[in-house]
């Protein structure tokens, strides 16, 4: 529910009625708990504009505020801080109210928006590596989120599919025809194979060369090549998706050679704009002093990523309707977008009103600091990172209890994928990621499995109870409050996380939930003899929403529960 947003509505109706600004109200969630549930800090900047005290016009708007219904008490502190608790019973019915609730109390949003997500972006040719695997993980957990809270995502993975070095593959394929399926079984063998076999052997080489002028023509026997080594190729990837369980299928693949044929009518589109430049014989937009010109087409006549994205953006905007526009792709490509974005704009190529987004994250990195590699030195296969994950969360959950093989395989796979994923969306996307499996799969701290054993626990309590949850909350002590506070604030944090396309601020508000529920669960007892029937009620219903909304936001996150671990 949307706590936040009553309560700025409620701050901004005071300083309303008393003819004072109330365009940028924000309410933020009190720093401790002796600054209450919430703190308006908004006065000083407002009494600066009026020229009069903050504190006396905070309090000016305090005792101006009029809430029966939700606010327990306020009071105003320091220079002019409004701080706010909320009523228990305010938050007792509220959390009753979400119990019947599968959305959680969460709002679909009355705005809804067409939202290409564009992620992933596999090379085809070779398997999918360490790379690809925060694109893939954070675009799938936007998607997901997005899809949440009511938009309509069209997810677009925009594989590497055309250009010069398919003109090689498609000759060593043609090679190699007849023991094509071996061929095929390592695509980093076969491309290391046919890239060594270009440099060394000039008729290869030419023959080479030739077959890019068969596939731009569409010459149906190298077309059909490269359907099948295309086709191969994403059976690698479809594996890879399967097992980390993201949600990208056949049908949202829009490769390079997808907008091929519209790349010269672009030109030919921004030429009739005068927004084109002969430079060096090469076609350039230039953009502002600040921003280096974007070539579109080099002299040689090839074109570059930066007019297949143009086409791109056109595309998604013209012909897929959409209204925001999100590239989850690595920071280092951060002055790439910024031109290719103002390019499309000028140009008209996207509406005024898109909301266009490079949804930028770091680099994957090994303890000390260094891009991560695999112990050879080689690039890390994404598919083999996985299985050495699943492997290890075995290890780690075996000692724990006694499982049967396939509870064992069943519980490890979702241990450890979720592992891998959390590690990653529990960081800033901007931060590099620092690889480490002791710290992913460890019972302590923001991991995964933290979280996932809360669940397990909280399972646990509710089996061992058995019967039907029916009474109301009682928020007998501060604890008791603060959790069902902390409840209610799971649309705010999606919200939130959303409007920021920011993952990590959904497992921060899973780490301090369960954090919560932890000193809860050690400091009011739920099933012991003794506890009168209300109470132990009340305890287990806040004990069944904290493990509706664990299960809810690590959905969102792409990441599964286990009822034991």
């Amino acid at each position: 529910m949307k706590i936040k947003n009553r309560l700025e509505s409620i701050i901004a109706q005071s300083l309303h009625s008393l003819s004072l600004p109330n365009d940028k109200v924000i309410v933020s969630e009190a720093s401790k708990i002796e600054f209450g549930d919430y703190q308006f800090n908004g006065m000083m900047a407002i009494a600066k504009k009026m020229k009069t005290n903050p504190r006396e016009l905070a309090l000016l708007v305090m005792n101006n505020i009029k809430d029966d219904e939700m606010i327990a008490k306020m009071e105003v502190a320091g220079a002019g801080f409004i701080n706010i608790w909320l009523k228990d019973n305010f938050l007792s019915s509220n959390i009753n109210i979400l119990l019947n609730d599968d959305r959680l109390g969460v709002a679909k949003s009355l705005k809804t928006q067409r939202v290409v997500l564009d992620y992933s972006s596999p090379n085809m040719g070779k398997q999918m590596h360490v790379g690809h695997l925060r694109s893939t993980i954070i675009g799938d957990a936007l998607g997901n989120l997005f899809e949440f809270l009511g938009d309509e995502v069209i997810r677009q993975n925009h594989i590497g599919d055309w250009g010069t070095q398919f003109g090689m593959l498609i000759a060593y394929l043609e090679e190699n025809k007849t023991s094509s399926n071996s061929s095929l079984s390592d695509l980093e063998s076969f491309y290391q194979n046919a890239k060594k076999r270009f440099a060394e052997d000039e008729a290869f080489a030419n023959k080479s060369r030739e077959n890019v002028v068969k596939l731009q023509a569409k010459e149906e026997h190298a077309l059909k090549l490269w359907d099948e080594f295309i086709d191969t190729s994403l059976h690698h990837c479809e594996y890879v998706y399967d097992k980390l369980g993201v949600n990208l299928k056949r049908e949202d693949i829009r490769g390079e050679s997808f907008y091929n044929d519209d790349l010269p009518v672009l030109l030919e589109d921004l030429d009739k704009l005068n927004l084109l430049t002969q430079s060096q014989g090469a076609s350039c937009v230039f953009l502002n002093e600040n921003l280096p010109p974007v070539i579109v087409k080099k002299s040689d006549g090839a074109y570059l990523y930066a007019t297949t994205d143009l086409s791109a953006l056109r595309y998604r905007t013209k012909q897929l309707n959409a209204s925001r526009i999100c590239y989850v792709a690595d920071s280092r490509q951060a002055e790439h977008f910024k031109q290719i974005f103002e390019v499309a704009q000028k140009a008209s190529f996207v509406e005024e009103q898109t909301r266009l987004e490079h949804i930028g994250f770091g680099m994957v990195m090994d303890k000390s600091g260094k891009p991560f590699k695999s112990r050879d030195g080689g690039t890390v296969k994404l598919i083999d990172l996985l299985d050495e994950a699943i492997l290890r969360a075995g290890e780690s959950i075996k000692k724990r209890d006694e499982y049967s093989e396939v509870e064992l395989q069943n519980i490890a796979s979702i241990v450890g994928i979720g592992a891998v994923k959390y590690a990653d969306l529990s960081l800033h996307r901007e931060s590099n990621y620092m690889f480490d499996w002791n710290k992913m799969l460890s019972f302590e701290g923001n991991t995964a499995l933290y979280i996932q054993y809360a669940y397990a626990r909280i399972n646990s309590i509710l089996e061992r109870f058995d019967g039907k949850l029916d009474g109301n909350v009682l928020i007998g002590d501060e604890l008791e409050h603060r959790l069902a506070l902390m409840l209610l604030r799971f649309e705010d944090v999606l919200l939130k996380a959303s409007l920021e396309a920011m993952p990590h601020v959904i497992s921060s508000y899973l780490y301090d939930l369960v954090t919560l529920f932890m000193k809860f669960y050690e400091n009011n007892p739920i099933l012991k003899d003794g506890i009168q029937k209300d109470v132990k009620m009340s305890r287990l219903i806040l004990s069944f929403a904290t493990a509706n909304i664990i299960k809810k936001a690590l959905k969102i996150l792409g990441i599964k529960v286990a009822n034991k671990i």
